[in-house]
């Protein structure tokens, strides 16, 4: 099972867990990366987020290079576009693999190529009044 996507829409972390689920999966590891409410010493109210029209078609990509190692079952990613508040999952990824030590390293590494290569950007909005694009080239 290998399914990515770039939506505007709440993401659940539960849904990503059972849609990986697999008999041949000893274990199922996710992530949930949700808007917390400070960014380097600043308070901050909410975000949005904008993604270049090639963010689903690069994400398939990263989760299928994920979902090719040895015993990987499963891999679920979405990104959230849009506005989002404080607490709303931003990324939620599950990896199913035979053993633990595989889904833990893939689901890290799902993660960690998701933000470094994804073309979404992060519009921040604090409560001084400020915003700030992060991520933006």
């Amino acid at each position: 099972m290998i399914r990515a996507r770039v939506l505007d829409a709440p993401l659940d972390v539960t849904e990503h867990e059972a849609a990986v689920a697999a008999a041949e999966a000893g274990a199922v590891v996710s992530f949930s990366g949700v808007v917390r409410n400070h960014d380097h010493g600043r308070g901050v109210l909410r975000l949005s987020y904008e993604g270049h029209p090639s963010a689903g078609e690069l994400l398939r990509t990263v989760a299928e290079e994920i979902a090719a190692r040895p015993g990987v079952r499963g891999v679920v990613v979405s990104h959230r576009v849009g506005d989002l508040a404080i607490g709303d999952p931003a990324l939620v990824a599950a990896v199913a693999a035979e053993h633990r030590k595989e889904a833990f390293d893939a689901c890290a590494d799902l993660v960690d190529e998701v933000k470094a290569r994804l073309p979404i950007w992060k519009h921040q909005f604090f409560d001084d009044g400020t915003d700030e694009w992060v991520n933006c080239p």
